[in-house]
């Protein structure tokens, strides 16, 4: 009996492998946020974007040496694809959701993210012919209103910006939700039905959206001041920077890699975009009230995962 349920354990995670990636991704992503949080007080946001993107090209590069994937044959079509999923999902989407924070509110920005799932998966039916029958699209909806009921609630009202442009932050968002869904479904592209590894995919990606962070700085001839060079210089500082880093960017984007490439587009963009969900146990384990709504958001949220899962 228990050969039977360990192999049916081992089955079951073999079957799941995407979709637990884009869980664990979208945990990890709300650990790093609440360190990106604290870093992002002290450091301007494209200089931390620089940062926490250089480390973890250190970790995906040395992960690499140590696996020995030096030299994979990765035909240049799909080179390109992931290069320009980077330019677009990381680059264009992340600097587009900073942006729409300043003028609208984190709350409003991550609500309005939720359109992300939706449009990555009607991409993927336009250009990669990935079609989801009536129950995956009911999960989908289910999970996202889930998390939407959960990203409402969590944000107290006084810690939101002034609404002095709220049309221009809401363009900015929903340029944000547009160039992640893009950025996903290039990356889907690049990897179903490819030998090329999440890992490489990774830092390829990672790599453009950083050299690309680096140009736009150098044109804006931003200089680091003597304030933030002494920041930066500080051992705590490089502690918390190297693990937001290593959890946030170096593991978060190589299991959302993982993700894209063996979960349809549509499923796995709508796990990768629950970490306000994880974000709940969080809050609470630093004694923040939660409340009964925003723990109602999380079951209807799970009930949409669970559905996912059930598909399968």
């Amino acid at each position: 009996m228990f050969v039977t349920i360990n192999n049916y354990l081992i089955l079951s995670v073999t079957s799941f492998q995407g979709e637990i990636a884009a869980l664990s991704a979208a945990c990890l992503w709300a650990l790093a946020s609440v360190l990106y949080g604290r870093l992002g007080q002290r450091i301007p946001p494209l200089q931390l974007n620089l940062i926490k993107g250089i480390i973890a090209i250190a970790f995906l590069f040395l992960t690499i040496l140590i696996r020995g994937e030096l030299f994979p044959s990765i035909p240049p079509l799909s080179v390109c694809l992931i290069l320009l999923s980077g330019f677009v999902g990381i680059c264009l989407g992340d600097t587009a959701f900073l942006a729409a924070i300043n003028f609208i509110g984190a709350r409003r920005v991550l609500l309005i993210g939720t359109l992300a799932p939706p449009i990555t998966a009607i991409l993927a039916l336009i250009f990669l012919q990935e079609q989801l029958n009536v129950s995956a699209w009911c999960g989908i909806l289910l999970t996202v209103l889930g998390v939407a009921w959960v990203v409402t609630e969590r944000v107290p009202s006084t810690s939101e910006t002034s609404l002095t442009y709220p049309w221009r932050g809401i363009c900015f968002a929903l340029l944000a939700a547009i160039a992640n869904a893009t950025g996903g479904v290039l990356s889907r592209a690049a990897l179903a039905n490819t030998s090329i590894s999440p890992l490489w995919a990774a830092l390829l990606r990672l790599t453009a959206a950083v050299l690309m962070l680096l140009i736009w700085i150098l044109c804006r001839k931003q200089q680091v001041s003597s304030v933030q060079l002494k920041i930066l210089q500080e051992p705590r500082f490089l502690l918390v920077a190297i693990l937001a880093s290593f959890c946030g960017t170096y593991l978060g984007i190589w299991l959302q890699q993982t993700a894209i490439k063996l979960t349809p587009a549509g499923i796995s963009f709508t796990l990768l975009q629950t970490s306000p969900l994880f974000v709940i146990p969080i809050a609470i384990a630093m004694k923040e009230k939660v409340s009964v709504r925003a723990i109602a958001g999380v079951i209807v949220a799970i009930a949409g995962i669970g559905l996912l899962f059930y598909l399968k």
